[in-house]
């Protein structure tokens, strides 16, 4: 049973910096990819910058993916969600 990624942050409805310190954490050890939908999209841009540019000067953007998620409603209908993937680097050490 292959292990859970541990270097992806959730990111939703909780204020930013309990992100900022999730993400911290693993961006000690590895690059760390944060994820959002819809609405908590601005959260990861904002999570993102405060990593970069506050706690971990000499990181940097990694990968950037943006897509569109399909949803099944509990009545059957579908919606199109935004989504959003932000790889940031470590420092080099």
């Amino acid at each position: 049973m292959p292990k859970e990624d541990d270097s992806k942050v959730f990111i939703g409805r909780k204020k930013s910096m309990s992100y900022v310190m999730a993400a911290m954490v693993v961006l000690n050890e590895k690059p760390v990819k944060l994820l959002a939908r819809g609405r908590s999209i601005s959260r990861a841009v904002d999570v993102a910058e405060i990593l970069i540019n506050k706690f971990m000067k000499g990181s940097k953007y990694g990968e950037i993916l943006i897509g569109t998620e399909t949803i099944t409603n509990s009545d059957g209908t579908t919606n199109n969600v935004s989504s959003i993937e932000i790889e940031i680097l470590p420092p080099k050490k």
